[in-house]
């Protein structure tokens, strides 16, 4: 999968439902330690909240190593399943959602769970702004100063960008290119250079 959505900003939607508050938070995460991250940030700003439940999909929305989910004390499969099917039928990766839950006396059921917190995430789902992300590839190559501004331009042309350059005698540029168009780019600069240019992976 070269591209796929990713939140573009976080959301926070606040519900009360039978007297207990629920305040699901959906953020961008790129990566597992990113999620846990975010879920230790809800903790710490709602530390009297009786639940922090959580889903994540961390990374694109087909990398099934990199989702997880958890109901923090509440009934098994009433919170975490149901949030986490909601971020995974959304499309989206790289996302975590955390439904902070205030308790407010009155016992929603199993039904009623599954719905308070699958319910939440997909409002928030709702709200979320997306952009998309395409998956890049690093890429090192050394050039002469006469095709610098040939290569710049190419570069961008494809969806890339420079991240560093070096210059010496020469100029030695790491860039980054969408891993679907790293042939073409790779032959483009061949073409370009009348076979000097060369890609190399880092």
């Amino acid at each position: 999968m070269d591209a796929w959505l990713i939140p573009a900003e976080s959301v926070n939607f606040s519900e009360e439902i039978r007297k207990s508050r629920f305040i699901t938070l959906l953020a961008h995460t790129d990566g597992v330690e990113a999620a846990r991250a975010l879920v230790r940030q809800a903790r710490e700003q709602h530390p009297a909240a009786r639940h922090h439940c959580w889903a994540w999909v961390a990374g694109s929305p087909q990398d099934s190593q990199q989702l997880g989910f958890s109901d923090d004390g509440e009934p098994s499969g009433t919170a975490g399943k149901p949030m986490l099917a909601q971020l995974m039928g959304s499309g989206v990766g790289e996302v975590t959602a955390v439904v902070v839950r205030y308790y407010g006396g009155i016992q929603l059921g199993t039904g009623g769970l599954v719905k308070a917190y699958g319910g939440g995430v997909q409002q928030a789902l709702k709200q979320l702004k997306l952009q998309e992300k395409v998956r890049r590839t690093a890429f090192r190559l050394c050039c002469d100063y006469a095709l610098l501004a040939q290569v710049e331009a190419l570069v961008l042309r494809m969806g890339g960008e420079v991240t560093n350059g070096d210059y010496g005698v020469d100029v030695t540029l790491d860039v980054m290119i969408p891993a679907s168009l790293a042939n073409e780019a790779r032959q483009r600069l061949l073409d370009m250079s009348r076979g000097t240019l060369h890609l190399q992976p880092v």
